[in-house]
């Protein structure tokens, strides 16, 4: 279990000794090493491989240096030395992405009929001997397992481009989204690599139409249907926080940063609510009251009206309420059971939320603030004798 703790103290206390907290402080320095020297690593290889790719810009030269690359770098990892096995590493990955990029960017730009179906099998065909190999004593487990990954990444995009073909709406596109979603988290569980699982909540969110997009110089997050997203994202959440401690740590972390990723999906959905409202259903079952489907505005607002008669309807003011209560009830429950990752992120939409409504909602409402504050005063309160109810009762089940 990953624990927050203050070492110096937990010796002033007795708690541990000066050795064991030095130790303590060694490991989890060398953990944050890794992983910072991993992250590195990789995203040099990914750029390196996709900058090689658009520069050759030819497929036999691509293939011709991959082919070197890949040989070169396993050369390097025969000769087994412990100074230069990282540059084997990369060699070889950057040879097998290339190989592998570049066939995809082929079939995609080239052999647009057969690209879907082709990339979508050939990716299997890399992913399932990688898989059989990784699960076996290896040793190079980082390339096996990331040729795995280049191999899900080749069998997924095929999959997108097959659906962009066929322009799959409804149920359809969105059952090819939800597999998306679960090969991505199967595949980022089985290599271990948490930043994988999480990419998973992007074919998820895109079910209901939550995704992001970018203009110049601007990045922009976009939710189609705030309410039914934040439902979504909870079902998930709800699902994780229940299964996360069912299949040992390993797993659990896994569970655990889906829950964290679905909330701040969940969070940037209550931002769009807070700031426009929400008609509930308006993109999936009221298309029709689009304006492009009549002859003029007045017909389209009458249409649209009329829609709104017969769904729920949630106001940018009740939004920025509710969102504020959930971030609150949210913030006790994750504080409570020691889930650092949802606490901060609780604590940082609660920030972004309170700026938010400061300029775009009550910027001149004085009375507002104080409601507000008065409010927070009791809530505070009650929490903290909440906090003291809890403790005491662990503590006596502890006794018994």
């Amino acid at each position: 279990m990953h624990a927050l703790a203050d070492t110096h103290q937990l010796v002033k206390d007795g708690v541990i000794t000066p050795d064991q907290a030095a130790q303590i402080e060694d490991r989890a320095r060398d953990t944050m090493m890794r992983m910072v020297i991993n992250i590195i690593l990789t995203g040099g290889i990914f750029a390196s491989t996709i900058g090689l790719i658009a520069f050759l810009a030819d497929a036999r030269s691509v293939a011709g240096l991959g082919a070197g690359l890949l040989l070169l770098g396993a050369l390097i990892l025969n000769r087994k030395s412990d100074s230069l096995s990282m540059f084997g590493q990369a060699a070889t990955l950057i040879g097998a992405g290339m190989l592998i990029g570049g066939f995809g960017t082929e079939l995609f730009l080239y052999h647009e009929p057969i690209a879907g179906p082709a990339a979508s099998i050939a990716g299997i065909v890399v992913a399932l001997p990688a898989a059989w190999i990784f699960r076996r004593p290896t040793h190079h487990p980082f390339i096996i397992g990331a040729i795995f990954i280049m191999g899900v990444a080749l069998h997924l995009a095929g999959c997108a481009f097959w659906i962009d073909q066929a322009e799959m709406v409804g149920w359809s596109k969105a059952l090819f989204l939800l597999y998306g979603a679960a090969a991505i988290a199967a595949s980022g569980l089985f290599v271990d690599v948490r930043f994988i699982t999480a990419l998973a909540i992007i074919p998820f969110a895109q079910i209901l139409d939550a995704n992001t997009r970018y203009y110049h110089a601007a990045y922009a997050f976009y939710s189609k249907e705030s309410t039914l997203s934040i439902l979504q994202m909870t079902g998930l959440i709800v699902l994780a926080l229940l299964t996360r401690n069912r299949w040992g740590d390993r797993v659990g972390r896994h569970i655990t940063l889906l829950a964290i990723i679905a909330f701040i999906v969940a969070n940037m959905c209550a931002l769009v609510g807070s700031l426009w409202g929400d008609v509930v259903g308006e993109n999936l079952w009221g298309q029709h009251t689009y304006w492009q489907n009549y002859p003029d505005y007045e017909t389209a607002q009458a249409a649209r009206e009329a829609f709104e008669a017969t769904t729920l309807v949630i106001s940018e003011q009740a939004y920025a309420i509710l969102w504020a209560l959930a971030l609150v009830a949210v913030a006790a429950f994750a504080a409570h059971r020691g889930l650092r990752g949802l606490l901060n992120t609780a604590v940082t939409f609660g920030a972004i939320h309170a700026y938010t409504q400061m300029f775009e909602s009550y910027a001149d409402q004085p009375l507002a603030y104080v409601i507000a504050g008065l409010t927070a005063i009791p809530l505070a309160w009650g929490m903290w004798r909440l906090n003291t109810w809890l403790a005491l009762r662990t503590n006596t089940a502890t006794r018994i």
